[in-house]
């Protein structure tokens, strides 16, 4: 290994990339190469050494940071730990890993750490990975302290259990909690604090979406504002609208859905349709309402906050032929979020159908 990376040396690499592609090896293997690489490759100082590990033995970031004390410069990871198989290492576990243990590392990164929050968020909300609640760092749980003793111990002292502030990840104590007579100035400075500076339009359509949510929840949280405010993350044509949708639904009986969507320079389309389950009903519909046949590849849900009252998110990934498409869809009633998430799907899919034709005709 060491002749082939003085080998790159020599043939002007930049960057040499010491992978352990299938997680196998352990903290004291994988950063004593990097040891050994160091003080026997000639002229090593002329490139960047770096690091590259997977999870599969859930030693990613233990080998990652191995290899920072041993000489890496430079490490690889993602988001969330996100990845095939059990993922890459989770960039953002190093990061906090050498910011709450500087002197033990001697190390540092140039990334901004309070954005660690918003965009792990943003990762789980655009690949539909949703991340446990027990996951390092930028689980829901993380900063949570059930246990008696904790809490005793948090109120007395946070340093006691709290490694790490959930400020350094860009997470704030809430302090103002709106609701339906909550007016503009209170929305605007709640998204100043979460770290939204929207335009006038941007704003106006944001406290729209708002007021009709607070209107169907008592208490309005961070959670459910962020979900709002981030739904639509990617500008997608919107050939199709979801206007209403009806379902029929008893456990004695067949489960039956209505839709009626909204098309561009056309009359509003009404279908019904039934299904082995209400969803499979709803989806049915709109199949029948678009004329577009698709195949569901994915549905997952997950609650946004907390209570009865709480938010779904759905996320489906939907393909026809080679082409796939994720879409995602947010409501208190899940069964809007799901006919919200397959509409989005369907609409990015159709947009994304345009681009693969044109590649086929560009390819003749």
């Amino acid at each position: 290994m060491a002749e082939m990376v003085g080998m790159a040396i020599r043939e002007g690499a930049n960057v040499v990339n010491i992978p352990d592609t299938v997680g196998y090896l352990n903290p004291s293997e994988y950063g004593a190469i990097f040891k050994y690489l160091k003080e026997n490759v000639p002229d090593i100082e002329r490139v960047q050494l770096s690091a590259h590990c997977h999870n599969d033995l859930g030693m990613a970031t233990a080998n990652t940071l191995a290899a920072i004390q041993n000489g890496a410069d430079q490490i690889e990871g993602t988001i969330n730990g996100i990845g095939e198989r059990a993922g890459n290492t989770a960039i953002e576990e190093v990061a906090l890993a050498l910011e709450t243990r500087a002197e033990f590392f001697g190390a540092k990164t140039s990334l901004t750490l309070s954005e660690i929050s918003r965009t792990s968020r943003l990762v789980s909300k655009l690949t539909g990975m949703v991340v446990p609640g027990n996951k390092a760092i930028v689980g829901a749980n993380a900063f949570a302290h059930e246990s008696g003793i904790h809490q005793d111990g948090m109120l007395k002292e946070k340093t006691t259990y709290e490694i790490m502030t959930p400020e350094t990840i860009g997470l704030k104590e809430s302090k103002l909690v709106l609701g339906k007579h909550s007016g503009r100035h209170a929305f605007r400075d709640k998204l100043s604090d979460l770290g939204y500076d929207l335009s006038e339009e941007e704003l106006n359509t944001a406290f729209s979406r708002f007021k009709d949510l607070a209107d169907k929840k008592k208490e309005v949280s961070d959670e459910d504002i962020l979900a709002l405010i981030e739904e639509k993350l990617i500008d997608t044509p919107e050939v199709f609208i979801l206007q209403t949708i009806y379902v029929t639904y008893g456990n004695k009986a067949v489960p039956t859905a209505k839709v009626i969507i909204d098309a561009p320079e056309a009359e509003p389309i009404v279908a019904e349709a039934e299904g082995n389950g209400s969803v499979d009903a709803i989806y049915n519909a709109i199949d029948k309402a678009t004329g577009e046949e698709v195949t569901l590849g994915d549905y997952s849900i997950k609650s946004v906050s907390r209570g009865k009252d709480a938010q779904g998110e759905v996320h489906v990934v939907l393909s026809q032929g080679e082409v796939a498409a994720q879409g995602r869809g947010l409501s208190t009633d899940i069964l809007e979020a799901s006919a919200r998430a397959y509409i989005d799907a369907l609409n990015k899919l159709l947009e994304k159908r345009k681009t693969y034709t044109k590649r086929e005709h560009a390819s003749l």
